[in-house]
């Protein structure tokens, strides 16, 4: 075992039996370097990082590669989910030099940091243009030994170029109605309406932020084309193989492996796409009532919990595409091996007309539409007014069937984030759908981060596994999201405390992550200093830091009146102003959060018993961003419910804007028209 045994990461873990002598980050790594004067090579993946495995098969466990990295290299392994803030530094570094990044990333740097040299996956031979990795090794070896000084200027003006890199955070003002009608119209161009897709590529990634900003901005216009863009994506997503049609819940992303063939998934199942997706679909239900949308939210909600929750109540990471190839029998693991049916497996499972059925229902073909006579199951057009009953019962065979099939490897790492966002979507579908299992599972996630994430002092822990803190500083998208959790949670739940450990985590944000004009960044001013302080305001698979927190910022003021919040919350927005005309596709989520602003957003006090009917009305009001509070203890735990009694003892309503309120109601009718609910 080398330095990587007593880690908490999985990723890392992996490689704890590897013959290189990896090291964790850390500055005993680098003065290692210096003390035998030799570069850094940093590795940076995650656990269901299909091509992190190969290489790691094909080099990291090479006798011979391994060999030749202990002898002229200090080796570092970083797991990206753990240290966001490493790998974007450096993943900046690859895109400027290469044009190009992604995982595994590879980066020769100085002892001092400073890289020099980059890549992603490196094969163990030459091919397709490609180095081998044994090549890359020899030829970064040569450059360190004999061109020293020449090595250190390139590494010296990358690093310079890093640092001096200057964002225009929007400073000018904040987005209004032109920019988001600018956005929208920029979102319906890339919108193709016959496939329900964004864009024309061979790669189609789920646009959950995007969904959320035309589900919004349908809500506060009545734009019929926001919705019906809104509506064509999710259908997409849920008839395609991106959606697992058996047991619930949506892979990373799926794309075209020949031209004119099917759209075929990388299979790896992340907790952060399922949360963010479960949320949107619950909300396109909350907005139109579509039964499909309801069925989706479901059972992604479910899948996340009957897949992803740890024993301690948490979340777990992802699952892994590759598993056991069983059918072979010889131990290989294959990408989709559990999830992907032939016509001959089918008839094993149901007998001939059901099969017969099941291949026309889901598009399993003879030729297969994945590899090897295999197919991804989807929903294909013939399959349209299928009997529900008949359809039930196959699913569900077929489903029994594949459990014993050996299943994806999990991270089982809890990271903060992710898990806000599956808190936020659990409450609000619980919520929603009168799922009190799905708001406890929500609540027991929340205790789990408060407890082990958030420790003594407010600053949050970015990851834990086997409730052991991994040690790892929170960066911004932490703190947004887990306070976005919080927030939704005290909404659905009545209880104040949530509303409280938002304000702790926001009072940080404020203190550690903002800059002036309004900029944040993804690094706290006490984190570890690396050679540039990262800073990103636009949506990756996940919302951007900088605009999850403006959304949390942005709330929180909703709900206390805070002006310091809310002065932050616009400050943070002028980014969108820049930015969301532009590039909406990667602004999604500081749209959203927008649309949430320019409506208010509404504050709604509820004096009567949390689950009531006028608290669950108000809950399914569709206005952008609007904050509950529900409660017949007077304002102790909620701000909003100060001074705001039950009118002649029948619970009551105010719905209000900057704490001016409409007459108070006790008509569920009359507040779900003021709220946009249906």
């Amino acid at each position: 075992m080398n330095r990587l045994a007593g880690v908490t990461s999985p990723y890392l873990l992996q490689h704890a039996d590897n013959p290189v002598d990896w090291w964790p980050w850390g500055p005993e790594a680098f003065e290692e370097a210096k003390r035998r004067d030799v570069p850094v090579f940093l590795s940076v993946g995650y656990s269901a990082c299909h091509w992190c495995h190969v290489m790691a098969h094909e080099s990291f466990e090479d006798d011979d590669a391994a060999a030749y990295m202990n002898e002229h290299f200090v080796s570092v392994k970083v797991d990206r989910e753990e240290r966001p803030d490493v790998d974007a530094v450096y993943m900046e570094a690859v895109q400027a030099a290469t044009g190009q990044g992604g995982w595994p990333m590879s980066v020769f740097m100085t002892p001092d940091g400073e890289p020099f040299y980059f890549g992603t996956y490196f094969p163990p031979e030459a091919r397709h243009g490609m180095p081998s990795f044994r090549q890359v090794l020899e030829g970064v070896h040569s450059a360190w030994t004999g061109r020293r000084a020449e090595v250190g200027e390139v590494a010296e003006k990358i690093t310079r170029d890093l640092a001096g890199r200057q964002l225009d955070h929007g400073a000018g003002g904040l987005p209004g109605e032109a920019e988001l009608a600018r956005a929208l119209l920029g979102v319906s161009r890339e919108y193709d309406p016959e496939s329900g897709w964004l864009g024309s590529g061979d790669t189609r990634f789920p646009p959950s932020m995007v969904i959320e900003f035309l589900l919004r901005h349908h809500a506060r216009t009545e734009s019929e084309g926001a919705l019906e863009m809104a509506e064509g994506l999710c259908g997409a997503m849920a008839r395609s193989s991106l959606f697992d049609q058996l047991g619930g819940g949506f892979h990373r992303y799926v794309l075209r492996q020949r031209p004119g063939g099917a759209l075929v998934p990388h299979f790896e199942k992340m907790l952060y796409d399922n949360a963010l997706l479960c949320r949107v679909y619950a909300h396109l239900w909350r907005a139109t009532g579509s039964e499909q949308a309801r069925r989706i939210a479901l059972e992604t909600a479910d899948f996340m919990v009957r897949e992803l929750r740890t024993a301690e109540g948490g979340f777990a990471s992802a699952l892994d595409a590759d598993s056991e190839d069983g059918a072979a029998g010889d131990g290989r693991h294959v990408e989709g091996a559990y999830y992907v049916w032939t016509p001959e497996q089918l008839r094993e499972v149901l007998g001939e007309e059901d099969a017969a059925f099941a291949a026309e229902y889901y598009g399993v073909t003879r030729e297969g539409t994945f590899e090897e006579g295999s197919s991804v199951l989807q929903l294909a057009p013939e399959g349209a007014g299928a009997d529900p009953d008949r359809v039930a019962r196959v699913r569900a065979t077929l489903l029994a069937a594949r459990e014993p099939r050996p299943r994806p490897g999990r991270d089982d790492k809890v990271v903060a984030a992710w898990n806000g966002l599956a808190i936020a979507a659990l409450a609000e579908t619980g919520a929603y759908f009168d799922r009190p299992d799905l708001v406890e599972r929500a609540t027991e996630a929340a205790d789990l981060l408060v407890r082990v994430h958030m420790g003594d002092v407010a600053r949050l822990d970015r990851t834990s596994r086997d409730g052991r803190s991994g040690g790892h500083a929170g960066v911004l998208e932490d703190y947004g999201d887990v306070a976005e959790g919080f927030l939704a949670l005290a909404s659905v739940t009545g209880e104040g405390a949530w509303l409280e450990f938002a304000g702790f985590l926001l009072d940080i944000v404020l203190q550690h992550f903002t800059g002036e004009g309004g900029q944040l960044y993804d690094a706290a001013d006490d984190a570890e200093q690396l050679i540039r302080r990262p800073q990103d305001p636009t949506d990756n698979a996940t919302p951007a830091g900088w605009t999850a927190a403006a959304g949390a910022l942005l709330s929180y003021a909703a709900h206390t009146g805070s002006e310091a919040h809310r002065t932050a919350a616009e400050g943070a927005l002028g980014v969108i102003k820049a930015l969301g005309p532009r590039a909406p596709r990667f602004t999604g989520w500081g749209l959203a959060v927008a649309e949430a602003l320019l409506d208010g957003p509404r504050e709604v006090a509820v004096a009567g018993p949390v689950g009531g009917e006028l608290h669950r009305t108000a809950l399914l009001g569709t206005a952008p961003g609007a904050v509950v509070a529900a409660g017949e203890t007077g304002g102790a735990e909620f701000p909003l419910l100060a001074d705001r009694p039950m009118v002649d003892g029948a619970p009551t309503a105010y719905v209000c804007r900057h704490f001016v309120c409409d007459a108070p109601t006790t008509d569920a009718g009359e507040l779900a028209r003021s709220l946009g609910g249906r």
